[in-house]
């Protein structure tokens, strides 16, 4: 049995089942949605619907990371159990939940001398950072040690790929992912972007595509041109989604195109601090594949 645990953030958008069955430990961002302050697990402290009804009548709504007090408490029941621990954040270039990891690891690393906690910055958001964080699960059960885990992630963090379709452009707009002008635009002739993550862990508009079936289609073009084998990649693949038929197109289309991936395509909702930014009617699409070319 391995000696260390696996723990991470709620942004990495995997199911309370997922995190249970891979023995993955969760903490908690937070959404302020009105005057509510709610732990960002969505369907259990808000449902994914509420969440964009709310958005949609004009609530405000915004995250806030796990803070350094949070960590120390997550951290420190972990440490009790006398395992040493590897956690893996939400992407640097996202938010600045790295930084109040490391002050809580430093102020542990004195009162826990024997134990340690490994740092490990995902480079990606939602369930493609659930996907590295389910990879480190994977190496810890092959009986990888801590370092050699956290080598590997390293090493290959850029071969996670991650692309978003998004056909609801509101909440893109309105936090800047879109220009306003270019959103209205974009609105009224059925113009889907493309997102994808760049080599520092940010969020980058790389394509735009007329009409949600040619998007779902291209959206699949991209996985073509990087998973690994091309059309024979039989690695992982996951879906995250806010629009759950959106979802569903894209996996049907994977699976039309990818026959080794047919009934072992995960699917997850997006949750409540990616979901805040990207808002209803998105599909992200995840999977290993050639390293990310964008700076």
């Amino acid at each position: 049995m391995a000696d260390y645990v696996i723990s991470c953030c709620s942004t990495a958008d995997l199911s309370r089942e997922w995190y249970d069955r891979r023995e993955i430990y969760m903490v908690p961002f937070h959404i302020i949605v009105g005057q509510d302050d709610i732990e960002d697990i969505i369907g259990e402290t808000i449902t994914q619907e509420e969440l964009f009804r709310r958005m949609l009548a004009g609530e405000e709504a915004h995250s806030s990371q796990v803070s350094t007090a949070a960590y120390l408490e997550h951290f420190e029941k972990l440490l009790k159990q006398g395992k040493d621990i590897l956690h893996i954040t939400l992407s640097t270039g996202l938010s600045g939940t790295m930084n109040s990891a490391k002050i809580a690891q430093s102020e542990l690393s004195e009162q826990y001398p024997d134990r340690k906690i490994v740092l490990v910055d995902s480079l990606s958001g939602s369930s493609g950072y659930g996907m590295v964080v389910d990879c480190a699960a994977d190496l810890r059960d092959a009986g990888k040690t801590i370092e050699e885990a956290r080598e590997y992630l390293e090493a290959n963090i850029y071969r996670f790929n991650l692309f978003v379709l998004a056909t609801d452009l509101t909440f893109l707009i309105k936090g800047g992912r879109v220009k306003p002008a270019a959103g209205l635009i974009g609105k009224m002739l059925n113009i889907c972007p493309f997102i994808t993550v760049t080599r520092k862990g940010e969020l980058a508009v790389i394509e735009k595509v007329r009409r949600k079936k040619k998007a779902v289609e291209r959206l699949v073009q991209y996985m073509e041109e990087k998973a690994d084998g091309g059309l024979a990649y039989d690695g992982k693949c996951f879906i995250s989604y806010t629009d759950k038929e959106t979802g569903e197109e894209v996996k049907a289309k994977v699976e039309e195109k990818f026959p080794q991936l047919k009934g072992k395509i995960e699917m997850f909702l997006v949750g409540g601090v990616i979901g805040v930014h990207l808002g209803p009617g998105t599909a992200v699409l995840f999977f290993m594949g050639k390293e990310r070319d964008i700076p």
